[in-house]
C-alpha cells in the first residue's frame, strides 16, 4: 500500500532552512487592528508624483502593453546611464552593461544566482535587510555577516570585513544609506574597503536604493573608488526616491559579462519588467529631482523630530544619516526587541519591527520607519511614553 503523500518532503532543502521573514512575521499581528500607528512599513507615505503616474496612464493610452528587451527600454537604460555617471561618476554603456529588473530586489537575487557556485561565501553587514542572507542561502552560497555598532553610526570597517574573509569569499554586499538604521559610509574607510576587496579579488555588490535620500555629506559610491567599477556591481531603483514602491522597477550596472549573466536568468524567470513602469521609470529619472528634493527634506524634518523624542524617552537614538529609518537602543527597558514591539502593539497600537528580524546584532533596538506624517509621529512618541511609564512601575 502507497505511503501517504507529505508535501513538505517535496520543499527543496534550502527553502526550509531560511526563516519567515520577521518583518512579515511581526506584522500578521497587525492585520485586524484598528487605530494602530504604524512605523514599521518600509515605505514612502507620499503618492507617487503625478506626472510620473501620468506617464504611465498615457503609455496605456498609447498601447504601450507589450514586451521589452530582456535588459529593458534602450530609452530607460540611456536615461540610467546618463544619471548614474552625473550623480554618482561612474560611466556604464547602457547597451551592454544595465538591466532593467523587477525592483532592486530581483536584481539582488539576479546578481547572487549569476555569480554564486554552491559553497561560495558572501559577507555582508549586520542589521541589514532581511533579504541578503536568505538570498545567498537560495543561491546555495554561505552567507558571513560582520556585526555593526550603533557608537559607530551602524557603518562598516574594512578591519571587520577583513578579518571575516576565508578562501571561499567571492563577494561583499554593501547597503548604505542602511536598512535598517540609516547608518551611511566616509570616503576614507570607503577607499579601505576597496583596498581590501582588490587585494583578496572580491566582487563587490552595492545596493544604494536609499542614496538619494542622504541628509548630511556625500554619498560616495563605492563604484566610482579607484579600481571598483570593473569589480563592481552597482544597483539602484525608483522605489524611494520617487515614492513608485508599487511600479517594481530596479536595475543593475555592471560588467557586461556579469550583466550578460544576470539577463540570461532574468530573460528565463521574469521576462523583462513590465513597460508601463519603466516609462513611468524614465519620466521620474528625467524630470523628478524636484520631488525627490521636496520628500526628503520632509523625512528630514520628521528625522529630526523621532530622534530627538526617543533620546528624551530615554531610549538612545543615533541621529541616521541617510535612509527614512530611526534605529532607537530599547535595552535600559528590560524588555528584548520582540516583546517590546509586541507589548507596544498591544498596550498603545504602535506597531515597530523588532531590531532581531535584521540579524541578532539588531537585537536590542527597533526599527522605526519616519516616512509617516509628523503628526501621527508626535503621537506614537507620546504612546511610547506612556509605555515606558507603564512598564516600569
Amino acid at each position: 500500500m502507497p505511503k501517504s503523500f507529505q508535501p513538505e518532503q517535496f520543499v527543496a532543502s534550502q527553502v526550509r532552512a531560511i526563516p519567515r521573514s520577521g518583518i512579515r512575521d511581526f506584522f500578521d499581528i497587525v492585520q485586524g487592528m484598528k487605530d494602530v500607528i504604524s512605523l514599521g512599513v518600509g515605505e514612502p507615505d507620499f503618492v507617487t508624483p503625478w506626472h510620473i503616474r501620468e506617464a504611465a496612464i498615457y503609455a496605456l493610452e498609447r498601447g504601450r502593453t507589450g514586451y521589452t528587451s530582456n535588459l529593458g527600454l534602450l530609452s530607460l537604460r540611456q536615461a540610467i546611464s546618463k544619471s548614474v555617471e552625473q550623480d554618482f561618476g561612474v560611466a556604464y554603456d547602457p547597451a551592454r552593461e544595465i538591466l532593467i529588473a523587477v525592483g532592486v530586489s530581483e536584481a539582488m537575487d539576479l546578481a547572487f544566482r549569476a555569480i554564486i557556485n554552491p559553497g561560495d561565501e558572501i559577507i555582508y553587514h549586520e542589521p541589514c535587510y532581511v533579504s541578503y542572507s536568505p538570498g545567498v542561502s537560495l543561491a546555495h552560497g554561505v552567507p558571513v555577516a560582520v556585526s555593526c555598532r550603533a557608537e559607530d553610526g551602524f557603518s562598516v570597517t574594512a578591519a571587520a570585513i577583513e578579518a571575516a574573509i576565508t578562501p571561499r569569499s567571492k563577494a561583499l554586499v554593501l547597503n548604505f544609506p542602511t536598512n535598517p538604521t540609516g547608518g551611511t559610509m566616509h570616503r576614507e574607510e570607503l577607499l579601505k574597503i576597496a583596498e581590501v576587496a582588490c587585494r583578496h579579488n572580491l566582487l563587490v555588490i552595492t545596493d544604494e536604493i536609499y542614496s538619494e535620500l542622504t541628509f548630511e555629506g556625500e554619498h560616495v559610491s563605492i563604484a566610482s573608488l579607484p579600481g571598483m567599477v570593473e569589480r563592481t556591481i552597482f544597483l539602484h531603483g525608483f522605489s524611494k526616491a520617487y515614492a513608485m514602491t508599487g511600479f517594481r522597477i530596479g536595475y543593475a550596472c555592471g560588467p557586461r559579462e556579469i550583466i550578460e549573466a544576470m539577463m540570461r536568468i532574468h530573460q528565463y524567470s521574469m521576462l523583462c519588467a513590465s513597460i508601463i513602469s519603466q516609462e513611468a521609470a524614465l519620466e521620474a529619472i528625467r524630470h523628478g529631482r524636484p520631488d525627490t528634493r521636496e520628500m526628503r527634506e520632509q523625512y528630514r524634518l520628521r528625522r529630526n523630530f523621532i530622534v530627538a523624542a526617543f533620546n528624551r524617552l530615554g531610549l538612545p537614538c543615533h541621529l541616521p544619516r541617510g535612509s527614512f529609518y530611526a534605529f532607537p537602543c530599547i535595552k535600559s527597558s528590560g524588555l528584548g526587541s520582540k516583546e517590546f514591539a509586541v507589548r507596544l502593539l498591544e498596550q498603545e497600537k504602535v506597531a515597530c519591527v523588532p531590531g532581531g528580524a535584521f540579524g541578532p546584532a539588531g537585537e536590542g533596538f527597533l526599527r522605526c520607519c519616519f516616512a509617516t506624517s509628523l503628526e501621527q509621529i508626535q503621537t506614537a512618541m507620546d504612546r511610547v511614553g506612556r509605555f515606558l511609564e507603564r512598564n516600569r512601575a
